[in-house]
């Protein structure tokens, strides 16, 4: 299974990267780009909005790495607060090899019954 997921994520990479190269070859107009403060040279379109999609996936990446590092916070301190808890748990009592092969209470209790009814 492990393997059908990493061929899945090659194939898309792969085509991911296939269609960012045709959109690259049929986008060959050069426009200059004007950013308020900064004014860049022309290059071409497809350069311009590939580097775009690039650095809002950088961004989204980076403000999202307070979210995870929240959680896995939170994670550790539930498994510490988990640890702390399992040894207070009371262990099963083990009965003797005695009382292993008698009857458990309930059912002595039922056949004595049984027995004064036919007394």
């Amino acid at each position: 299974m492990n393997f059908l997921k990493n061929l899945f994520y090659f194939v898309v990479v792969v085509a991911m990267l296939g269609l960012g190269a045709l959109f690259a070859v049929q986008n060959t107009a050069t426009v200059p780009l004007d950013l308020l403060v900064v004014y860049l040279p022309e290059r071409s379109v497809a350069l311009w909005v590939l580097l775009a999609f690039a650095i809002g996936g950088v961004i989204g990446m980076l403000t999202n790495i307070g979210l995870v590092l929240r959680l896995r916070t939170s994670l550790l301190r539930a498994n510490r607060r988990l640890s702390k808890l399992q040894p207070s748990v009371s262990p099963v009592i083990e009965m003797d090899s005695d009382e292993s092969t008698a009857a458990p209470p309930a059912a002595a209790e039922n056949t004595d019954k049984t027995e004064n009814k036919e007394n």
